[in-house]
């Protein structure tokens, strides 16, 4: 018989059986064998992958049978975990085809986490409903049941689908069921190991499908940038995509607008101080909290989780200005009972209870370099990792012949928490790191000084936790990494028009390349094979700038 006619069979005659005694009654037996059997049957059910069973109640009626289709590998009970389950209303109207999970064992809290990341990264086709208004009924047990369902199919006894679609939906659920499954075991893997290769694997494959190109290695830069510190420069031309990559990097581990752990925030050019981001307390007295301070109190609630914040266009407005505050709570961040803890962004005086910067919270800013914006001091660029995005490259079309997509996966703050805030942290695991890195700035401080334009403790030590953190993950090389350490930590503070910064880029070039260049800066096309060719690059790129205009900086073509 076929599973249409049986659905129809137990809505119309399951009201009526409920009179009788369950034992051995054929309304009970429909449900508990004949529909899992004929389940068990269907040619894309795997039957040794999959365990289908149905319940009516023990020793008494149910209000709601069921019949259930598990993955074995994930669950065998339908009291924890998720699976496929057909859910009958009380009133026996209506069935549901639901992707649902166990409401006896699981923790409220859990099932709705569950639900939204299953809406959120499992793409369904329209006739799929996820929202919340499935109707059961009004019994405990129905509203538990409710609370419990992702995703669901409705249909009702006098519009039952043909048998054919009723089959082509419950294959296309189990395909859905099948994907999340993926997900769930590859983000085990990931949060398991936590192993950077993996994530930083995970978030490139993600944004890669999105119709922007970057490279492998500008995805793990960016992902041992915000590690080393939880604030990141974007630079670059308009239309690179600086803000969609901050925004699909953030997706890509399950942050969302809809979910409020990515926030966007554009900057304006009349911003003057910290209260246009942090909040001010009005004429009657009160408190009014500004975005960053409300991203810090939800964060605050939810320490397991990172929250990504994009300050998009961030120089329209004098940064040191209106975001000063910040950057010196960000430097006060100290370890405090094996936890990292700040001094307050906001006094209890102010905000009716003292508010720090908790370490998860991750903020970005985009710039754009033109007559409209303003530079940037070196308290800035100190504190920063100044990631340039100007490449383009419109050719690359290999996105749309994809035809599966990443999807996101929920990844926690331990995968983007800092483990170093003092040099004595890296020193003690990696001190070939440090003594290699600390000769090299050295070297380079050298060249800078005369400009005093040289660097301090505070970078070198930043540059020795990313050096650190990609040793850990063996990510790049160390020459690789030591490459974007200078392009972003060093070269952004220099500009100038005179002898003294012609002198020390050519050192620099030199420092990259072993190249002397003695005033010569053209017919040098290739040198990829040079120690740090990305930092060369650029170094030769300023050099013509200050040939050509008589003024160069890092920031020209931003």
């Amino acid at each position: 018989m076929a599973l249409r006619n049986q659905l129809l069979q137990v809505m119309e005659h399951y009201l009526q059986a409920k009179r009788d005694s369950i034992s051995k009654h054929p309304i009970a037996h429909l449900v508990t064998h004949e529909i899992p059997t004929i389940i068990r049957q269907f040619h894309f059910v795997n039957r040794e992958r999959y365990l289908v069973e149905g319940s009516v109640g023990k020793g008494n009626w149910a209000a709601i049978p069921w019949i259930a289709v598990m993955d074995k590998t994930v669950t065998t009970s339908t009291q924890r975990g998720y699976y496929i389950v057909y859910l009958f209303s009380e009133d026996m109207k209506r069935v549901y085809l639901t992707f649902a999970q166990g409401v006896t064992e699981t923790p409220k809290d859990e099932m709705l986490q569950i639900k939204e990341e299953i809406r959120q990264i499992i793409p369904m086709s329209e006739n799929v409903k996820k929202d919340d208004e499935i109707d059961l009924g009004e019994s405990k047990k129905a509203k538990d049941y409710k609370l419990s369902v992702a995703a669901y199919i409705p249909y009702s006894f006098e519009q039952m689908p043909s048998e054919e679609q009723l089959q082509q939906d419950l294959q296309q659920m189990i395909q859905y069921y099948e994907r999340y499954v993926e997900i769930k075991v590859d983000m085990k893997q990931i949060e398991t190991s936590y192993s950077y290769e993996a994530i930083t694997n995970h978030i490139y494959s993600y944004i890669s499908g999105k119709g922007f190109y970057y490279t492998k290695g500008e995805i793990i830069n960016l992902f041992l940038s915000l590690k080393t510190k939880p604030f990141v420069i974007l630079s670059g031309i308009s239309g690179t995509g600086k803000t969609k990559v901050i925004q699909w990097l953030a997706e890509s581990v399950g942050a969302t607008e809809k979910n409020g752990r990515f926030t966007l925030i554009p900057v304006r050019p009349d911003w003057n101080d910290g209260s246009d981001l942090l909040g001010y307390v009005d004429i009657k007295g009160e408190f009014k909290p500004g975005p960053l301070t409300k991203v810090v109190l939800e964060a605050e609630q939810n320490k397991e989780d990172p929250y990504f914040v994009l300050l998009d266009e961030m120089n329209l407005a004098r940064v040191e200005h209106y975001f000063s505050d910040i950057l010196s709570v960000m430097e006060s961040r100290r370890w405090e009972d094996g936890k990292i803890v700040s001094s307050n962004l906001l006094s209890k005086e102010i905000a009716g209870q003292d508010i720090s910067l908790p370490p998860n919270v991750y903020i970005i800013g985009t710039v754009n370099m033109d007559e409209t914006t303003h530079p940037f001091s070196k308290k800035v660029l100190d504190r920063a990792n100044t990631i340039e995005f100007n490449r383009v490259q419109l050719n690359h079309l290999d996105f749309l012949k994809e035809l599966k997509e990443a999807e996101p996966i929920q990844l926690k703050q331990e995968v983007f928490t800092a483990k170093y805030l003092h040099l004595k942290d890296v020193y003690h695991q990696y001190p070939h790191i440090v003594e290699k890195a600390t000769t090299e700035l050295v070297q380079i401080n050298e060249y800078l000084q005369p400009l005093g334009a040289h660097v301090g403790y505070r970078v070198r030590d930043e540059i020795c936790f990313y050096l650190a953190y990609n040793e850990e993950g063996q990510l790049m090389t160390y020459e690789n990494a030591f490459d974007h350490c200078l392009l972003q930590k060093i070269l952004p503070r220099i500009s100038g028009s005179d002898t003294r910064v012609q002198h020390a880029l050519e050192q620099l070039f030199t420092f990259c390349t072993n190249i002397e260049l003695n005033g010569e800066y053209d017919g040098l096309l290739d040198f990829t094979y040079a120690k740090y060719p990305k930092s060369a690059n650029k170094v030769l790129d300023m050099l013509r700038r200050l040939g050509d205009d008589g003024f160069t900086s890092f920031w020209i073509g931003s």
